[in-house]
């Protein structure tokens, strides 16, 4: 687990240097200021060049793959009105400038000059992603029967792709969306795993205890505090 600090942090990668994959509690703003890099994550694969953001929410995971050249990334804090998601900006130099001084300036400048879109792969791992953050009831053999594709081969091949299987993909979505869910719900835990398609609320307490260290409970006590 990683917890990026709230504060600008410019990280040097090396030529085909490989993370693999990791999740960040805090949501934060990754600009890609020289050299590129495919990141796989929550939000599909993003070929990542000079001047693109990927804005990643609370409790996202990726695995990232540098390139020949490795890459430069400037981190940085959400800006206020910031939405998960990829794009680019015209002038990374100029946000790396601002950083120097003041990080969340640069993450101001960020969003008012972000433009949505960004490169992205659209492999059949890609889509199923997709298809899993979109409804994490999906069922793997009737998806992959219906892109005619042999479902033990889909999650080998997801997991070349993502760095995780495709069922683990879909728990983390749902329990990122029962997460979501947790800080304004009134009624009983168990009614939450019910809503957010768990099997009981104890599977639900241990997906929320695996992704964040600590039960429903506390977390949504710890939200109501924030």
């Amino acid at each position: 687990m990683s917890a990026l600090p709230q504060i600008a942090e410019i990280v040097r990668h090396g030529a085909r240097e490989r993370l693999p994959r990791h999740r960040h509690a805090r949501a934060y703003v990754a600009l890609v200021l020289g050299g590129g890099y495919e990141e796989a994550g929550d939000q599909g694969r993003v070929a990542a060049a000079a001047g693109t953001v990927v804005i990643h929410g609370d409790w996202t995971a990726h695995r990232d793959l540098f390139g020949l050249r490795g890459a430069r990334v400037l981190n940085l804090p959400m800006a206020p009105d910031m939405v998960p998601g990829a794009g680019h900006i015209d002038d990374p130099d100029a946000a790396a400038r601002l950083a120097e001084r003041d990080a969340a300036a640069a993450a101001d400048y960020v969003r008012d000059h972000f433009r949505p879109g960004a490169a992205l792969q659209r492999d059949w791992p890609d889509l199923l992603a997709a298809a899993l953050a979109d409804d994490p009831d999906i069922a793997l053999a009737g998806w992959a029967d219906g892109v005619g594709l042999d479902p033990a081969s889909v999650s080998r091949g997801f997991m070349r792709a993502y760095g995780v299987t495709p069922k683990r993909f879909r728990l983390e979505a749902r329990t990122r969306r029962a997460l979501l869910a947790l800080a304004g719900w009134r009624g009983s835990l168990a009614a939450l795993a019910a809503d957010q398609g768990f099997a009981d609320q104890a599977h639900l307490a241990r997906s929320v205890a695996a992704m964040t260290g600590m039960p429903p409970v506390r977390f949504r006590a710890k939200s109501v505090q924030a």
